[in-house]
């Protein structure tokens, strides 16, 4: 009889499957558990309600608001950066002996913690008193934060986090584009296509996959946004920047309510999983051609 050897790989894998199932697995049916009880974090008392906590959510004016600031968020998100990241990553493209200087002058604002750009935009660029806005104002200008404005507070935090993330974008699309094979933008340059040309037909099909990726990414860290929004707004004016990070949060510490922040979070993973669900979607379709 042939004896069968160790096979060492799931020794080697041990421990990032333990830490998966410790940190991931564990938390996330424990979540979908609290859910369904109404714990408030400190009692040692559990009941449970069943679906009570998402039926109040389902009739709750706020949670939608905050379901509808996720989704501009989102938006604003992958069109303004992912133009922005692209363009420059381009412009960079042709500047070999300086790219990298702009690189780290492009990632000192993503680099910064948040609450530092939190703090330079609220007393340096909105301050009514100290601010842009307050010169503004001084020269005749009838204008005012647009944090203290309901229609104008969410687009406001999300300028700041524009701002803070699209010098990252950049970076990753400028390495995806120096992997473009240089014998296709060379024969295409030969063939006379202009720059608008040769981003469309031999720069963009190369990167697609890079592209797809960050469209997930986005997409997921969209409806996980919470850091801006919180340290510039709270969630107000009277809601206007409430999103699903915010709101649970205000449940969890605020209301002592776990089972709906758990339940509030349970739908921040559902909106992930649908992206994640899209980009496997579109892998398999490239794969095939």
């Amino acid at each position: 009889m042939k004896t069968r050897k160790f096979n060492w790989n799931y020794v080697l894998i041990a421990p990032a499957l333990i830490i998966s199932v410790c940190i991931i697995l564990v938390p996330g049916i424990m979540t979908v558990v609290y859910s369904l009880t109404d714990w408030n974090g400190l009692s040692p008392e559990i009941n449970f309600i069943g679906f009570r906590n998402f039926i109040e959510l389902f009739h709750d004016k706020i949670f939608y608001k905050a379901i509808t600031n996720n989704i501009i968020w989102t938006v604003l998100f992958l069109t303004i950066p992912v133009c922005i990241g692209m363009l420059a990553a381009m412009l960079l493209l042709s500047r070999r002996r300086t790219r990298s200087i702009y690189q780290v002058a492009f990632l000192i604002p993503y680099v910064l913690a948040p609450s530092v750009n939190a703090m330079l935009w609220l007393n340096v660029i909105f301050s009514p008193v100290s601010g842009v806005i307050s010169v503004l104002r001084n020269m005749g200008w009838d204008i005012g934060s647009p944090l203290a404005n309901v229609k104008t507070a969410i687009y406001g935090c999300a300028a700041v986090d524009i701002w803070h993330y699209w010098s990252y974008l950049t970076v990753i699309y400028l390495a995806a584009l120096r992997q473009t094979p240089t014998d296709q933008v060379e024969a295409a340059r030969v063939e006379g296509c202009n720059g608008w040309q040769l981003f469309r037909y031999i720069y963009l099909p190369n990167i697609m996959s890079t592209v797809s990726l960050m469209f997930v990414m986005i997409t997921i860290g969209s409806f996980l946004a919470f850091d801006y929004i919180k340290l510039m707004t709270g969630g107000g004016p009277a809601h206007a920047t409430e999103v699903l990070g915010t709101y649970a949060y205000t449940f969890a510490f605020s209301s002592m309510k776990v089972g709906k922040a758990a339940a509030c979070g349970l739908f921040i993973s559902f909106f992930g999983l649908i992206a994640s669900f899209i980009y496997a979607r579109i892998s398999r379709r490239e794969e095939r051609r």
